[in-house]
């Protein structure tokens, strides 16, 4: 199983898409609420060079927004 974490803050219909998708496939995922952890966002920035979220790492590999197919593509390699 891979490890996924979703990057997510309360006002974002996107990160709202991303957990239901990945609950609808049973998708177990890890969620960091980055408006809650600002800190995080920082480290989050960093690391992708992008300020938006969703932002999810899948087994270190980054998606940013609600992508299913790239979700999927990840999850299967």
């Amino acid at each position: 199983m891979k490890n996924v974490i979703v990057y997510t803050t309360n006002s974002c219909p996107y990160c709202v898409m991303v957990k239901n998708f990945l609950n609808q496939q049973r998708i177990p995922f890890e969620e960091i609420n980055v408006e809650a952890k600002p800190e995080l966002m920082l480290e989050l920035v960093n690391k992708t060079g992008q300020m938006g979220v969703p932002q999810i790492e899948i087994d270190g590999q980054w998606i940013v927004g609600f992508n299913p197919n790239a979700i999927m593509n990840a999850l299967n390699k």
